[in-house]
């Protein structure tokens, strides 16, 4: 876990954290919560893919260090009994009691409750490169290659595994439906290139099996 708050702590300080002492004390809140035993596929594992793809890709961004933090808060709160986009509202919410107690500026919290809040839909705009990162960072399992992505999906369905199976196979199809009926699932050119049709055959490839009877 070391590595993980060090990653954590040179974001904090990059984006402006001010109280060393709530800058750890967060960290290891946000680590408990990735760390909690519900969780299948929202996990640590995720976490660190997220952050891989967000500093390999990080001069794409405009503030780095804030969609880093962003990251670490996007899934904190991961509860699959809650409706809609409960989760990513009380994540946002979560990061802005966690970054404004660390000393960020108002003006930074707000930033990442917004890019944390992105997560729930994936539509990003044109000109927000900041939440572009964050959202094709989040997403780049579906282009993974297919036992990596057939992982995930499994992982997915034990999260879900208190859902009866024609409901999860059809809440899981409007889920991967509202994906393939985004523009695009990739907005960073670099990775929209590298990205954007393996990820839509592996959509595919998963809705038909969900509809197959």
């Amino acid at each position: 876990m070391s590595d993980l708050l060090d990653r954590w702590t040179a974001a904090a300080r990059g984006a402006g954290a001010t109280d060393p002492t709530a800058v750890t004390d967060a960290g290891d809140e946000l680590l408990r919560r990735w760390r909690e035993p519900h969780r299948h596929y929202h996990t640590l594992d995720h976490l660190r893919a997220v952050l891989d793809v967000v500093d390999r890709y990080a001069g794409l961004a405009r503030r780095p260090d804030l969609v880093r933090l962003a990251a670490w808060c996007h899934d904190a709160v991961y509860d699959p009994r809650a409706a809609g986009d409960a989760n990513e509202r009380d994540s946002a919410d979560l990061a802005g009691r966690l970054l404004t107690g660390m000393g960020l500026p108002a003006d930074a919290v707000a930033e990442a409750r917004r890019l944390v809040l992105l997560t729930a839909g994936h539509a990003v705009t044109a000109d927000d490169p900041d939440g572009a990162l964050l959202c094709d960072a989040d997403l780049a399992v579906l282009a993974a290659p297919t036992p990596g992505y057939d992982r995930y999906a499994a992982a997915v369905r034990r999260e879900y595994a208190h859902v009866p199976d024609a409901d999860f196979r059809a809440g899981r199809a409007r889920v991967l439906d509202a994906l393939l009926a985004l523009p695009a699932l990739f907005r960073l050119p670099p990775l929209a290139d590298r990205w954007e049709r393996p990820a839509r055959a592996n959509l595919h490839r998963e809705l038909g099996a969900l509809t197959t009877p």
